[in-house]
């Protein structure tokens, strides 16, 4: 099969179109046909060695896409696997799993013709649903999914402040949380992408650039701030978040 792999860490220019062997899956692994994949910041990340060296020659690519050899079912790849035995699964902390990995990164991912993963880890996807559009979900959206549902548990009527919001991840965001039945205030930077944000549903949408979005926040809540912070920047922002 064909794949897009590298044998050094690097640029753009280390990446290469070549033939592999095709996957063999084992004991509770399917075999995907590839469809689409979508890139993200974790596949430049795996590429230049961020934030560790990987096994090379490696295949990249965490969101996956596909259909099931052998039944022909459409499918999403959940691309962090995990043990589903240890203390932290036990839990639902999957992410903490002692021997968590992730698709495209740890191990080969889907920027082939074919990838195996395990059956537990792929989803349906409507058949009204575009491969493109599907590819675009697993690490953003799943990512936002548990910090809106899993950790912050949001509930309807709660407000939601997403930092970095045009962003991938805070975009998924400001969806999942509308969809909680949230009140969403989101914090990104210029005008286009204010209206880019509000457009994808935030109530209420500040540009750093232009306001102390801080001050605004408590301005607009009546002084009570947010219930719920999904801080997607980092130390740039903490303080405010704080606030």
């Amino acid at each position: 099969m064909r794949a897009a792999l590298f044998h050094q860490h690097g640029g753009p220019e280390v990446v290469r179109l070549e033939e592999v062997p095709r996957p063999e899956p084992e004991a509770g692994e399917v075999l995907i046909r590839v469809r689409a994949a979508a890139m993200n910041h974790l596949d430049l990340w795996a590429r230049r060695g961020l934030p560790f060296a990987i096994p090379l020659p490696h295949i990249g690519g965490s969101d996956v896409v596909g259909t099931v050899e052998g039944t022909g079912e459409r499918v999403v790849v959940n691309p962090g696997l995990w043990c589903g035995r240890c203390t932290y699964c036990a839990r639902a902390q999957e992410p903490l799993c002692v021997r968590y990995r992730i698709l495209g990164e740890h191990i080969d991912g889907g920027f082939a013709e074919f990838v195996a993963v395990p059956a537990t880890h792929t989803y349906p996807i409507p058949d009204d649903v575009a491969w493109e559009v599907a590819a675009c979900l697993p690490v953003s959206y799943g990512t936002a999914w548990r910090a809106v549902f899993t950790q912050a548990a949001v509930r309807p009527g709660e407000k939601v402040l997403v930092l970095g919001a045009s962003g991938g991840t805070a975009i998924a965001a400001i969806q999942i949380a509308k969809l909680a039945g949230a009140r969403v205030f989101a914090v990104t930077r210029g005008a286009e992408n204010v209206e880019r944000v509000r457009g994808l549903g935030a109530d209420v949408v500040y540009d750093r650039a232009e306001a102390d979005w801080s001050a605004e926040v408590f301005r607009d809540t009546d002084k009570q701030g947010v219930d719920v912070v999904i801080e997607n920047v980092g130390e740039a922002t903490w303080k405010g978040s704080l606030r």
